[in-house]
């Protein structure tokens, strides 16, 4: 049995990881809470979301659980630190929790490259000067964003209440001309139970945030990262 230590801010899709643990077989997604209060998508809110302070207590818990690996659950609360940033939080989380460590951010990144491509098209929750770290963030590790789509939702809460229709139309209504896959970021969104369904209306590998976040905790506690019903990148390449 390997545990995953999922740190998690504030409450929307969390209930994705209880989910996982009933398509892999031997896996625990233990879910630490790492906010209580709102999860803006504002730039300022995100730092303070990504924070040491706020990242290292629930680190330290991981520990007591035994962790196999831990990974910040929180996409744009990574990219916007950027490269290096990510980076560091990932090693403030090691340090704290003494498993390998990750986040959802670097995540998508080891997961493109898993796929084998390089051009991807991105449709995001956040609004636009948010999202434009996370473009920045992948171009950093030489991934190309062939195109942009962003809705200006203004908090994981509000994307949390988002519906499986919700995902599926903005899925379809992306640029993927030219991209190899399309990644849909926020961990407060619920994509799981689509993800079949967007790669077949698209025609390339779907990525999205708790899905990647699950793999690369995976990866990182030396378990199996296959899985039916979790798409392309649980089939491997």
């Amino acid at each position: 049995m390997s545990t995953v230590a999922i740190l998690y801010p504030g409450h929307s899709a969390e209930d994705e990881f209880k989910q996982l643990e009933t398509l892999i077989p031997d896996a625990r997604f233990p879910v630490i809470h790492t906010w209580e209060g709102s999860t803006d998508h504002d730039v300022d809110a995100l730092l303070k979301l990504g924070s040491p302070e706020l990242l290292t207590p629930p680190a330290a818990e991981a520990r007591s659980l035994g962790a196999d690996s831990a990974i910040w659950a929180c996409t744009s609360g990574s990219f916007v630190y950027g490269w290096e940033g990510c980076h560091e939080q990932a090693e403030w989380i090691r340090s704290a929790s003494g498993a390998p460590s990750s986040s959802t951010s670097l995540a998508f990144a080891a997961a493109v490259h898993e796929l084998g491509a390089t051009r991807v098209s991105i449709a995001a929750t956040y609004p636009a000067d948010v999202a434009s770290h996370f473009v920045k963030f992948l171009e950093h590790d030489g991934i190309t964003v062939t195109a942009l789509s962003t809705y200006g939702v203004p908090s994981g809460e509000d994307a949390g209440l988002l519906g499986p229709e919700w995902v599926l139309d903005t899925a379809r209504a992306a640029d993927i001309t030219g991209a190899e896959c399309l990644l849909v970021p926020d961990t407060a969104l619920h994509t799981l139970a689509v993800l079949p369904e967007l790669e077949d209306a698209l025609g390339i590998p779907v990525l999205t945030a708790n899905q990647v976040t699950a793999w690369q905790g995976l990866k990182l506690a030396g378990h199996p990262t296959t899985s039916d019903g979790l798409g392309a990148l649980f089939r491997g390449r």
